[in-house]
């Protein structure tokens, strides 16, 4: 098995540990307040997720002032990101939404040609249209077949891409376990703050014991996205990242009875297709 087959299957299995994680949140969230999900399952994630990084010894915090800067923007972007796209979860189909965040690879590629000057090609700023156009297929702006809740994912998705350019604009010095860290601990006092406005509800063992598992999964979605960037080629490995909607769909059908309707499927197959365009052509770059 070459290191892009083991890249492939850790992405493949994070994927899959996300879809699982946000399909035990939506099932808490029928009983739960949003800022009690946050804090209890954000507390067991953020101990679990630290105690790793100190075993690996992957954690420093000695950085510079442009890269603190730019890790508290993320910490931002991180809680913003989480807070929106609960809140659509639970008010909207999983595979609805997880089809409205497959436009991350193009609004990353269109934020940093119109932030950093990256060079994006016609070609790409046609794929980049024809997400968008998939993208108004799913959420359908008007009177009609519109969701409210629709407003809550693209929120996250601009929370998301503004994240990931972040990212994206610190030094090689900084640990990825250590922002992986800091995020987890921002979502965890984002919960905390957001608790003074919502009343908590007595939990039951059973749901205590769902989020404990969210929160055992979402580490193997960090690991498994984590160790799939160092073991395969980002430009292999990346487009993987769209299993996700296929777990989404079968899970979301299995769980709760959701089945998308043909203009979002439509809409969803228009997103991806414009999504792997994108990253073929980034990677056609990258070789020339």
């Amino acid at each position: 098995m070459t290191p892009n087959h083991k890249g492939a299957l850790f992405m493949m299995g994070a994927m899959a540990a996300f879809t699982f994680n946000d399909t035990l949140v939506k099932a808490v969230g029928e009983a739960l307040p949003l800022s009690q999900i946050l804090v209890l399952r954000g507390a067991m994630a953020s101990l679990l997720i630290y105690a790793f990084a100190r075993y690996q010894g992957s954690l420093r915090f000695r950085l510079s002032r442009r890269d603190w800067g730019l890790v508290g923007l993320r910490c931002l972007a991180e809680g913003g990101a989480t807070f929106l796209f609960l809140t659509a979860l639970m008010r909207m189909p999983i595979a609805n939404i997880t089809a409205v965040l497959q436009m991350l690879p193009l609004t990353v590629t269109l934020g940093a040609a119109l932030l950093f000057q990256e060079p994006v090609g016609w070609r790409r700023m046609v794929a980049i249209l024809v997400g968008f156009c998939g993208m108004l297929m799913i959420v359908r702006p008007g009177p009609g077949g519109f969701e409210p809740a629709s407003v809550y994912a693209l929120g996250a998705v601009a929370c998301v891409t503004l994240r990931d350019l972040s990212t994206r604009r610190m030094s090689a010095n900084v640990p990825s376990m250590t922002v992986t860290v800091l995020a987890s601990f921002s979502v965890l006092g984002f919960g905390i703050g957001y608790s003074f406005f919502q009343d908590w509800v007595p939990v039951s063992t059973g749901q205590v014991g769902l989020l404990a598992g969210a929160a055992c999964i979402i580490l193997l979605g960090y690991l498994g996205s984590v160790m799939a960037m160092r073991v395969g080629d980002v430009a292999v490995v990346s487009p993987f990242r769209y299993t996700g909607l296929l777990w989404a769909l079968i899970l979301g059908w299995l769980v709760f009875g959701d089945w998308p309707d043909q203009l979002t499927l439509m809409g969803a197959t228009l997103v991806v297709a414009a999504g792997l365009f994108t990253l073929y052509r980034e990677r056609q770059q990258a070789r020339d």
